[in-house]
């Protein structure tokens, strides 16, 4: 049986050994990770990659080549020194092979600083990056309270750092100290630090654990290396976000770190950060008993002063009897013409009122009465005119207002008529733009309907077919590749101007897969290869 598609024949075999790619992979990852098992490395880091799954790639390299590195998650945190690229660094780890890209790495266990000066480097390098961003600005330093009531202490517990600043606050000024216990060196000093001010930071002001006032940061000298915790960006950025006010005190004067500049305050050692943070006692007391006695003295002074200047103008003024004297004369003769003055007031209103009580009598009573009805007569004569004259106003003034009612009524109802006037006449231009755009569209739409039927006849596979390809089937679904096509019981293949049916057949040995031969009988649609 002919076949219609058919494989090269493989060459004869040789006497050499077959070796699959992941045998010769797995050696040379043998053969590397048995000669170089643990090795330290010296080189400058580049590339550094920080995915999000915590793995650490970088590279090392030299003038003359270049070496893959990776920390992995669980000991990437646990790095002394971050990779930084740019540093000179010491590598410590066992170098391995990764057969997925063909490339061998060092898997790195340990990370240090090459030398002091790639450190310093390094040191002035992020300090640099750390002051762009204004961290270290002066504008942004708080005050320290001259008396806070609680103070803050970020330190070892076990070292003298510790017994140094409670000793110099207890002969200064007794204060509160609460104290967060860090370490001070080593890979957990950095992020330690960092908490122990933020943690600081968010104690409730008046709370059960009160909030300090003032916060120290504090250790010991030592070298670079030991202080290089003080150093790291998450420490100096904890310091700078602090709102309560920071001293550091980290090493002794000639020492210097990031921290110092952050905070608020440097103190050359950790008992001169004691010293700044509270006065002398016994100095504030003769302080407040000096300014006592001064104010004692200046209040008596002022007191002398006052009553001296009171004595000389009191003998200005002259003896009191003198000045009371013509007052109490012109009392006294206006008091002896006061008693005549009221008698003879009463009988001359007592003789007024038997005048008058006399001409009181019945006639004088009807008099008034028969004067008060004429005038109330006069008044009700006056009434009826009066209401009428008052009803006739009111309408008249009720027609004049029906009058301009009316008028008003028939203005209205023109305008209205002018309305609907006017909106018939839109109506009617609305109706012509109506009648005149419907046409204009429907030309547009079959205008876009047959450009579209062009793009889908343009788009479409049978047009593809007329341009000499062909599709092939096996049923319902479409072929595309050679396996499928040989597996298949029967293919239909169409073109542009019909489909065939063909059936494939086995490739004989020795020729390859696809070489046409023509089908001899058996198939009244013959055979297309």
């Amino acid at each position: 049986m002919s076949d219609l598609f058919e494989d090269d024949a493989p060459s004869a075999p040789g006497n050499a050994h077959d070796y699959s790619v992941s045998e010769i992979a797995g050696a040379v990852k043998r053969v590397i990770e048995g000669e170089f098992g643990r090795v330290r490395v010296r080189g400058e880091i580049g590339r550094v990659s920080r995915p999000g799954s915590g793995h650490l790639y970088f590279a090392l390299k030299d003038d003359r080549a270049t070496l893959d590195a990776v920390a992995w998650k669980g000991q990437a945190a646990k790095l002394a020194v971050k990779p930084e690229e740019g540093i000179e660094v010491i590598a410590t780890g066992r170098m391995t092979t990764f057969p997925g890209s063909s490339k061998y790495q060092l898997v790195v266990e340990a990370l240090e600083i090459a030398g002091q000066g790639a450190l310093m480097a390094m040191l002035e390098k992020r300090r640099v990056q750390l002051q762009a961003e204004g961290l270290f600005d002066p504008a942004r330093k708080r005050p320290i309270p001259f008396l806070p009531e609680v103070i803050g202490v970020v330190t070892s517990p076990s070292g003298a750092v510790i017994r140094d600043i409670l000793h110099r606050l207890r002969d200064r000024f007794p204060r509160k100290v609460l104290i967060w216990p860090v370490a001070v060196q080593g890979q957990a000093c950095a992020p330690d630090v960092a908490r122990a001010i933020a943690g600081f930071n968010a104690l409730t002001p008046g709370g059960a654990l009160p909030r300090p006032d003032l916060l120290i940061v504090a250790r010991g000298g030592g070298s670079i290396e030991d202080l290089w915790g003080f150093n790291e960006e998450i420490v100096v950025r904890a310091a700078a976000a602090s709102a309560i006010p920071l001293i550091s005190a980290v090493g002794h004067e000639t020492d210097t770190t990031l921290i110092d500049f952050a905070a608020d305050l440097r103190a050359p050692t950790p008992t001169a950060a004691a010293e700044m943070a509270v006065p002398v006692r016994a100095e504030l007391a003769a302080l407040i008993a000096e300014q006592g006695a001064r104010i004692a003295r200046v209040m008596t002074l002022s007191a002398d002063r006052r009553r001296q200047r009171l004595a000389d103008l009191s003998r200005a003024l002259g003896r009191p009897e003198a000045l009371t004297a013509p007052s109490r004369q012109r009392l006294d003769l206006t008091a002896s013409r006061l008693d005549p003055a009221l008698r003879g007031a009463t009988a001359a209103k007592r003789a007024a009122f038997a005048r008058v009580g006399g001409r009181v009598g019945p006639s004088l009573l009807a008099g008034f009465i028969a004067a008060e009805t004429r005038d109330l007569a006069r008044l009700a004569g006056r009434l009826a005119p009066g209401l009428s004259l008052r009803a006739e106003r009111t309408r008249e003034r009720f027609d004049t207002l029906a009058a301009r009612l009316d008028r008003a009524q028939a203005n209205r109802a023109a305008e209205a008529l002018r309305e609907v006037a006017r909106g018939r006449e839109r109506l009617g231009q609305i109706e012509a733009r109506l009648a005149a755009a419907l046409p204009a569209r429907l030309v547009r739409e079959r205008e876009r309907l047959a450009a579209l039927d062009r793009m889908r006849a343009t788009l479409g596979y049978t047009e593809t077919l007329a341009r000499g390809y062909a599709v092939v089937r096996a049923g319902e679904a479409l072929v595309t590749q050679a396996g499928t096509a040989r597996a298949a019981p029967r293919l239909e293949i169409e073109f542009a101007d019909g489909r065939v049916a063909v059936r494939p057949e086995e490739a004989p040995p020795g020729k390859p897969a696809g070489a046409a031969r023509p089908k001899t009988g058996g198939d009244s649609q013959g055979s297309l290869f």
